[in-house]
Order: C-alpha cells, then sequence, then structure tokens
C-alpha cells in the first residue's frame, strides 16, 4: 500500500509537469493609489488553481495549456474583477480592484483563518463542497475525505450522534468555532452537531487547520481546529428545497429562502429543517429539528449582522454498543457477559436473539433531549485602509435531559432509606430517572487588524467568555412510594406531582484570552510569529449523580507561543516550518469520575510541522511532516463512565509523529482524482495499566483510537456536463481500545467504498434540478470505526476482558432532490 501510495503522489506531479505549457503573470493594484494588493486571490476559472499574489501584487500561474480562460481576481474590502483571456503563448494580466460599495462577510473570520503563506497545515471547504453530500449526515461524515479524520456513528448510519477524530484527537481537542465564536461545549469541551442538525445547509465555508493552528477562540487546539463560516451576503432572492429519503426510514425536509440585498443595505435568509431516522442499529431513531435565522445591514465601511439558529433532537440511546461476543456469535461468552454485567433475563433474551444491530436498551423512552439555541451579533467596520475591527456578542441556551429506565436499583444509591411497605422492607425498586442539564453561555469576541504597506500585517484579538451551568437528576417515577410527593391542583384539578431530585449541582468557567499576531512578507520569505495569554477559572458545586460532594474549583494560566517561516520555491510551491506550545485545561469529567484527591493537570503540547505545497491549474498537492509532543496528555483509558463519555487519565510522556498528503489532480474537465493518506506513530512512554489491584508496566506502547494508517480517495467522473459519478473510498487500520497496545482489545481495520451520484440542470423557472444518489459501503462491509474496553483479572494471571463495539451500516442510500428557484 505505501508503494502505491508514493506512486500516486509521484504521478500526481508527472502529470502536471507533462501538460505544463504557458505561464501567466498576473498583477494587482489598488485602483485609488496603483499600490499592489498583496494577498489578493487569483482563481483561474474552469481549473482547480487557487493563488494568493506576493508581496509586490503579483503571481505567476505556471503551466497553462493553451485555449481561453476566465481570471477571477478578489480582495478583502474591494469589488471582485473578472477578465476573459486567449492564451497561446506567456501572458502579462493587469487588474486595477475598486473599493467594495459593500463590506462582505469575509472580513468576519479574517483574524481566525490561515492562508497560503501560513506556516501550518489546514484544509479548505467551500459551500459547493459541503453541499455535494449534504443529504442528512451529520457535519463529521461530510468532512470523512479531508486528512487524518475517522468518524463514528452511534445508531450507524450518519444521522444522530456522531463522533470524529483528527490525527486520533477526538473532540475535545477539536476547537471549532462559529463566525469566530467557540462553539465547543465549556465543560465536557466537546461539539456536538446533533443539537444543531442540518447546519451544514447554513454554512458557507469551513477551514479545517490540523495540529494547534493559529490562535484563535475558545478551547485549544490539540488535533485540531474547525472554523466554520455561516451563510454570507447573497444579493439576489432565492428559494431552495432539499428533500432527501434513504434507507431505515431516512428523511431529510431543508427549506431555505432568502430576500436579496434590500435598498443595497439590507438581506435577510432564513433556514427551516426536519431530519428523521430509524437507524442502523435496533431502536436508534433520531427526531431533529432546527432553525437558522439571520439579517444583515451592509454599509461600505460596516457589516452588522444578527444570527439566531438552534435545534431541537430527540434521539435513543445507543451509545452502550454491541458486545464482541454478540457479534461473533458467541453463545457461551454472551451468557458470560451477561452474568458479569448483572442483566437481567428480558436483556438476556435481547442479547441473545439479536445480531450486530443489538442495542442493550428496551424502554420505549430511553431518549436523549436536548435543545440549543445561539444568538450571535456581529459588526465588522474598515476603520481605514490600513484598519479593520471585528467584534461580536453571543449568548448561547441550552437545556435537555436524558430519560432511562432502572431495574431494581438499590433506594441507597439515590440518597434514600429503605421503606416498609405491607410489613415488607423495600431496599430496591424499579424506577425511571432523568439526567438533566440546563447551561447558559455568553461572551464577546474582538479582532483589530492592521495592515500597512510593507508587507506587513498585525492582528490583536481575543474574547472573554462565562459559562453557567446546571447538573441535576430526577426520579420521575417507581414502582413503589419511595419519597414523599409533594403536589399542587392544576388548573383542570388534576393533581400533579413532583418528581424526587437525588443529585444536584452547580459550575461556573470564566474564559479569558487575548492574542498578538504579526505577519512579514519580504521578497520570498514569509515570517509568522503568534502570541496568547489565556486565563480560566472553573468551579464546581453541590453533589454528584453518584452522591459525593464535588465541590472544588481551579484556576488555569497559560501562554501559548507560535513561530513559523513560509519560503516561496518558486510562484507555484513553497514550503513552511512552525513550532507552536499549546495547554489545554481538564474537562469536567476528568475531575468528576474520579476522587477529589485525584486532580487531573493540564496538558501541554509542543507542535511542529513542516511541509510542502505545489498549485497548477491541473494539480494541487499539500505534503505535511508533523510531531506533537505532550507533557501531562490525557488519554482515553477504552472505559466509559455511566453517561457514555469515555474516561481519560494523565501520562507524563507521550507523543504524536506523522506525515500527511493531500491532492488533487484535474487533468480535463471530465475527471478528477483527489486522495489523502497519513501515517502517523502515537506513543505513550513508561505506561502503567492498571486493571483492580494488577498493574502492568509498557516501556513504549500504542496511544488508544490513533490508527497509524487513515487514507481517502475520491474518483469522480463528468461524462457530460450536468453529470458527475464519484468513488469514494476510505481506509482505517486497527485502532487500540486501550494503551495497552493488544490486538485483542483492539477495532481491525476496515476498507470501505460509497458511489455518489449526481444530476443538476436548469428547467424552466427553476435555477437547478438536482437529484443525488449517494450508496455508502457499496460492499456491505462488516466494519466498526469505534468502541470501548473493560475487564477485570479473576487472579495475577487470568483476565477477563469485555471488548464493545459500534457497528457500522452495511449497503444504505440516500437519495436527495435540490430545487433551487
Amino acid at each position: 500500500m505505501i508503494k502505491k501510495s508514493i506512486a500516486g503522489i509521484a504521478l500526481f506531479a508527472c502529470m502536471g509537469v507533462a501538460m505544463a505549457q504557458h505561464n501567466i503573470t498576473v498583477s494587482v493594484v489598488n485602483a485609488d493609489n496603483d499600490r499592489p494588493m498583496p494577498g489578493a486571490s487569483v482563481q483561474l476559472e474552469g481549473t482547480i488553481y487557487r493563488g494568493q499574489a506576493n508581496a509586490e501584487g503579483k503571481i505567476i500561474i505556471q503551466h497553462v495549456k493553451s485555449g481561453t480562460y476566465s481570471i477571477v481576481v478578489s480582495h478583502l474590502g474591494y469589488e471582485s474583477a473578472t477578465r476573459q483571456i486567449s492564451i497561446s503563448g506567456d501572458q502579462l494580466v493587469d487588474f486595477s480592484l475598486h473599493r467594495a460599495t459593500l463590506l462582505t462577510d469575509e472580513v468576519v473570520v479574517q483574524a481566525t483563518r490561515a492562508t497560503e503563506n501560513t506556516a501550518t497545515t489546514y484544509k479548505n471547504l467551500g459551500k459547493a463542497d459541503i453541499a455535494k453530500n449534504n443529504l442528512g449526515q451529520d457535519i463529521p461524515y461530510l468532512l470523512d475525505q479531508t486528512p487524518g479524520v475517522v468518524v463514528s456513528s452511534d445508531a450507524g448510519a450518519g444521522i444522530g450522534y456522531t463522533s470524529m477524530r483528527i490525527r486520533g484527537s477526538d473532540a475535545q481537542r477539536t476547537n471549532v468555532t462559529v463566525n469566530g465564536i467557540p462553539l465547543n461545549d465549556a465543560e465536557s469541551l466537546g461539539s456536538f452537531f446533533i443539537n444543531l442538525p442540518d447546519f451544514a445547509s447554513s454554512v458557507d465555508n469551513i477551514q479545517i487547520q490540523r495540529g494547534v493552528g493559529t490562535s484563535t477562540n475558545g478551547a485549544g487546539a490539540f488535533g485540531a481546529s474547525l472554523n466554520i463560516q455561516t451563510n454570507t451576503l447573497n444579493e439576489e432572492a432565492y428559494a431552495e428545497l432539499d428533500n432527501s429519503i434513504g434507507s431505515y426510514n431516512s428523511l431529510k425536509n431543508t427549506v431555505r429562502l432568502g430576500t436579496g440585498l434590500i435598498d443595497g443595505r439590507f438581506s435577510f435568509d432564513g433556514r427551516l429543517s426536519r431530519i428523521s431516522s430509524d437507524g442502523y442499529i435496533d431502536r436508534a431513531t433520531s427526531d431533529l429539528q432546527s432553525f437558522f435565522l439571520s439579517g444583515a445591514w451592509h454599509g461600505k465601511n460596516s457589516l452588522l449582522r444578527a444570527n439566531v439558529f438552534g435545534g431541537k433532537e430527540k434521539t435513543y440511546q445507543a451509545w452502550y454498543g454491541t458486545p464482541e461476543s454478540r457479534l461473533a456469535g458467541d453463545r457461551a461468552a454472551m451468557e458470560a457477559y451477561a452474568g458479569d454485567d448483572g442483566l437481567t433475563d428480558y436483556e438476556i433474551e435481547n442479547l441473545i436473539g439479536s445480531d450486530r444491530r443489538y442495542n442493550k436498551y428496551l424502554y420505549d423512552n430511553q431518549t436523549d433531549n436536548y435543545g440549543q439555541t445561539h444568538y450571535q451579533l456581529l459588526f465588522s467596520t474598515v476603520l481605514s485602509d490600513q484598519w479593520t475591527l471585528n467584534t461580536a456578542l453571543h449568548y448561547t441556551r441550552g437545556k435537555g435531559f436524558y430519560e432511562e429506565f432502572k431495574d431494581g436499583d438499590g433506594l441507597t444509591d439515590y440518597g434514600l432509606s429503605p421503606v416498609v411497605i405491607g410489613g415488607e422492607t423495600i431496599e430496591e425498586t424499579d424506577l425511571i430517572r432523568q439526567r438533566w442539564l440546563d447551561n447558559h453561555f455568553y461572551g464577546g469576541t474582538y479582532s483589530l487588524v492592521y495592515k500597512p504597506v510593507g508587507g506587513v500585517e498585525v492582528t490583536w484579538g481575543g474574547a472573554y467568555n462565562q459559562y453557567e451551568g446546571g447538573h441535576y437528576g430526577d426520579i420521575v417515577w417507581s414502582r413503589y412510594p419511595i419519597f414523599t410527593e409533594r403536589q399542587y391542583v392544576g388548573e383542570s384539578g388534576r393533581a400533579f406531582h413532583t418528581s424526587y431530585r437525588y443529585y444536584d449541582g452547580d459550575a461556573t468557567k470564566k474564559d479569558f484570552n487575548t492574542y498578538l499576531k504579526a505577519s512579514y512578507h519580504w521578497d520570498d520569505l514569509f515570517l509568522f510569529a503568534d502570541v496568547q495569554y489565556r486565563h480560566i477559572d472553573y468551579a464546581i458545586t453541590g453533589i454528584d449523580n453518584d452522591l459525593r460532594d464535588i465541590t472544588q474549583d481551579a484556576s488555569f494560566d497559560f501562554f501559548n507561543p507560535k513561530v513559523g517561516l513560509t519560503y516561496q520555491l518558486s510562484p507555484a510551491s513553497n514550503v513552511y516550518a512552525s513550532y507552536a506550545l499549546a495547554n489545554k485545561e481538564p474537562v469536567r469529567s476528568d475531575f468528576t469520575d474520579w476522587p477529589i484527591e485525584q486532580t487531573p493537570k493540564a496538558e501541554q503540547l509542543h507542535n511542529v510541522e513542516a511541509g510542502y505545497r505545489i498549485r497548477s491549474q491541473q494539480f494541487n498537492i499539500g505534503v505535511n511532516g508533523y510531531a506533537m509532543l505532550y507533557k501531562n496528555q490525557l488519554v482515553l483509558t477504552g472505559q466509559l463512565n455511566d453517561v457514555g463519555s469515555t474516561l481519560r487519565r494523565n501520562v507524563d510522556d507521550s507523543y504524536r509523529v506523522g506525515l500527511e498528503f493531500d491532492g488533487r489532480w484535474v487533468p480535463n474537465t471530465w475527471f478528477s482524482w483527489g486522495a489523502t493518506l497519513a501515517y502517523s506513530q502515537n506513543k505513550i512512554r513508561d505506561f502503567t495499566e492498571v486493571v483492580g489491584d494488577v498493574e502492568n508496566f509498557y516501556e513504549t506502547t500504542d496511544i488508544s483510537f490513533s490508527p497509524d494508517w487513515v487514507a481517502s480517495n475520491e474518483l469522480a467522473f463528468k461524462p457530460w456536463k450536468p453529470v458527475e459519478l464519484a468513488l469514494l473510498s476510505k481506509y482505517v487500520s486497527r485502532q487500540y481500545l486501550d494503551n495497552t497496545g493488544s490486538a485483542s482489545r483492539s477495532i481491525d481495520g476496515f476498507f470501505v467504498n460509497n458511489i455518489r451520484a449526481a444530476y443538476h440542470t436548469s428547467f424552466w423557472k427553476l435555477k437547478n434540478v438536482g437529484v443525488t444518489l449517494l450508496v455508502n459501503n457499496i460492499l456491505s462491509q462488516k466494519y466498526a470505526s469505534s468502541g470501548y474496553t473493560w475487564g477485570y483479572y479473576l487472579s495475577e494471571t487470568d483476565r477477563v476482558d469485555y471488548n464493545f463495539y459500534y457497528p457500522q451500516a452495511t449497503a444504505n442510500f440516500l437519495l436527495g432532490l435540490n430545487l433551487k428557484f
């Protein structure tokens, strides 16, 4: 496989060079003063070429075949310009850009974005890239063809709870911002896109920065940053309908509306969506709704935009997974597991009578219910030719619970004393409980960008955010009257009973950061420096669900410097290298899942990146090497807590080193080939595994859920203009469920292929009639992409392990219809 990958990389380069013929030099100046415009974006339409002007405002597009092309040049704050040219030899094309009459939305995210000359590795996905596969699956599945990404779905088919790891790092280590505003949950540091179903339908573009990346707002990036920008200005009115149907009764309905530009100043956009699915896993149903509303005032030098968006989800729980014995059909092993896990008779019957789609839960309303609404007020203004200011206020309101049935729970587990009923002492009962989250998240962000002449750019930015969250649990039903019920009489005359609250706690988190970035462009050298200071105060009070008093607090002060340089080897290629220091606080469960005296430590990461980029009208190639050296990394133990979250422990010394390839080749109008390849070694030094009273020492071992190889491939054909056919492939090598590198506690590697067929055309008064068919896992591979493990020792040498997996769907489809008016 390695030889084939290297051969593919060589083929990319050779084919591009073989077809090279002419050079186009594009020169971009300011129409007001004829000064060069470094950083201007240049696009050669009809090809994949995208580039940026150098310090002299020039860019050379090399190896262009003879023919007629359109060149599009744009720059923030200026009107785009397009020119059609016929190429038969080397040519110089001059552009003069005029100040825009309206400030565009691009200014909102400029402070947090990496560019072609930034010494870090990144991937940009535009609106069209996102729309190709947006038939109802969650955002992680839309990013599956990007380097080093591994996705998984609790329900098995990408609708409902999904997860994503980049470079082996999960969502808790991926910084996500929406318009520069943090999306990560302040306590768990995860991003739960299920709370914003079909959010991709309101996204204009996404940039993924792997590694530490540049300074941004919110939680530190230990694996990657996901920088999302929502809908931008559409000057013409539009209406759009998206409908999808698919396997497992999957259904998506989306309507989008926009007014276009009203009176040259105002615009309004909206979206309503609903998604439902029965899921591949038994009973893993999803019922999701969401909305997006945006209104903007566009001035010549200023932009004011208000966004309100949110979602509501009801999903049947499927996080328990499928035991390995059930996947293997080993009845004796299933019975052994059932005895160790204390399954009831009806749960055992369900286990033995099921298949790989097994779901442990049988209670009708074993569901997760959560709603979240985001409010954003964004203001940007160009203060002068050299100064740009961006500010934002935000507020997020979230509230919800998950409900579960418990069979024969002890009363003392809920702080209750045994009760005597009819002379019988009741010490346990069947009950239904709900565990609630009730939270508020609010704050403000800012960035001030200074761009004088001479290739210098300075950005000062930061944010203050505050989180206030309630965690509490209620018993809402029990088989026996185990507590005194208070009641009141409603207007109907019916008596209502309050539930019993068996735990209650609060959390407050205050997060302040400020950063200063500076870059200097001198001839062929681009220098970059970035420093961030972040202060966090986190306090937990009250009683947790195991009735422990978990009152504690912690403060962190982080200093995160970054430096890098990029050297332009030629008009088409550059090399870069960077170093970044990052620090990250523990998450709530790190504090609450272990005894209070076992206080978790903050993590520290030294990240070195180095790479090479080359681009032309026919191919883009990026090769990046990295070393991520951790101190006190919180690694996954392979176990889950009682709400399905992964348990983590600090390890003193660990690292991730790897090599990534990202390439695309478009030799003509009817064929394109995109491929990614990520190879890594992910290790812990001097690791001690603790299982009960037994300790096992490993001098060097593998980090859990960190495959050595991740590769993707997309072969796309356009036999004629309205039609596209694509084969999408994904390979992920073996992943270990814990940190011992044991094959007996691991996930087998898998290779999965999908097919996409699309037809787009205009018809009558419709701007687009689009039909897309996505067939996933066409070869019906039976695989899992995530899991967990637990076990114990019967003696010092006799170990019992139970592995659990999240089986992914066999062959399944989604069929979508897009109508654009």
